[in-house]
């Protein structure tokens, strides 16, 4: 593209009317097909190099997505505003993708996604330094009891500590300061956009590293890397569509269905459960973060004019 040129801005994204038992059900579509994605991705870590399996889910999501993005947006409206930080949010994605993956190739999944779910703690804690939001007392236990509860989980000297744990909530970390530039660069590109373009960072990025760990892959593992990338670009698509429908402070809590699906699916793949205290590690985990999104929709209504 010519210098002298000016880029069209990306369309904004139209509205849609608020429909919450749509914007649900999406959300909760969205929940099944995003842990299938990671269980597979556990799968292929028994046999491939994890940098490959993180290189398969973008080039694949980012193939499903471009033809769409290109018949919708056309090519000068891709290019979004704010582009370094949109840069730097899709690095933040493509981290924590890659060391949640790596946590996947050495714990349960379970167990992984519990850990990972830190990132609405991160969230809670750093969106007053980084956003200047406001952080009231409830979000302040709320982040205490879910620490508490991840300390069940790893329930140090029980062996639980290790790599595979200190990677998982590595990403979970990261995820949240990703959530962090999300809610940052909110309304400056439509999601779509947005999703596209954090997928041509993943890709490129992969795309240089993957010929250093590359490995033969078999006809069928990579059929399954290929449906990687369409279960990643089916459930993101399904989690905007879902926004479209309903507020983020709906949605929020029902996102927590994931850990449902994780749990059944890596009993169903690998025979995988929590043991009693690692339930509990859960729960106390999952519903820390269901208060803080129950809490955020409370003081959303408050703020409604007429409320």
């Amino acid at each position: 593209m010519s210098a002298a040129r000016t880029p069209r801005r990306a369309p904004a994204a139209p509205e849609v009317r608020s429909d919450l038992l749509l914007g649900t059900t999406l959300m909760l579509c969205a929940m099944v097909l995003l842990p299938i994605m990671d269980g597979l991705a556990k799968g292929l870590s028994q046999r491939y190099p994890v940098p490959m399996i993180v290189w398969a889910r973008y080039l694949f999501h980012l193939a499903c997505m471009l033809p769409v993005l290109l018949l919708r947006f056309g090519g000068q409206g891709l290019w979004p505003r704010q582009a370094g930080l949109q840069l730097v949010r899709g690095g933040l994605l493509l981290a924590g993708t890659a060391l949640f993956f790596f946590a996947l190739s050495l714990l349960p999944q379970a167990t992984a996604l519990a850990l990972f779910f830190v990132s609405p703690l991160v969230v809670t804690v750093a969106a007053p330094l980084l956003l200047r939001e406001r952080v009231g007392a409830w979000r302040v236990l709320a982040v205490l009891v879910g620490f508490a509860g991840i300390v069940l989980i790893l329930r140090p000297g029980s062996g639980m500590l290790g790599w595979g744990a200190g990677l998982a909530l590595a990403a979970g970390v990261v995820h949240g300061f990703y959530m962090l530039f999300t809610r940052a660069l909110s309304g400056s590109a439509p999601p779509l956009v947005t999703l596209g373009y954090t997928a041509v960072v993943g890709a490129v990025v992969m795309s240089a590293v993957v010929p250093f760990v590359w490995v033969r892959v078999t006809p069928l593992d990579f059929a399954t890397m290929v449906l990687l990338g369409v279960l990643a670009a089916g459930g993101h698509f399904l989690l905007i569509k879902a926004f479209d429908h309903a507020p983020a402070t709906w949605l929020a809590p029902v996102g927590y269905f994931e850990m449902v699906t994780a749990v059944l699916y890596g009993y169903l793949a690998y025979g995988d459960l929590p043991d009693a205290l690692g339930w509990t590690g859960i729960l106390v985990v999952v519903g820390a973060g269901v208060a803080i999104s129950l809490k955020e929709r409370k003081a959303m209504r408050g703020l409604r004019p007429g409320n």
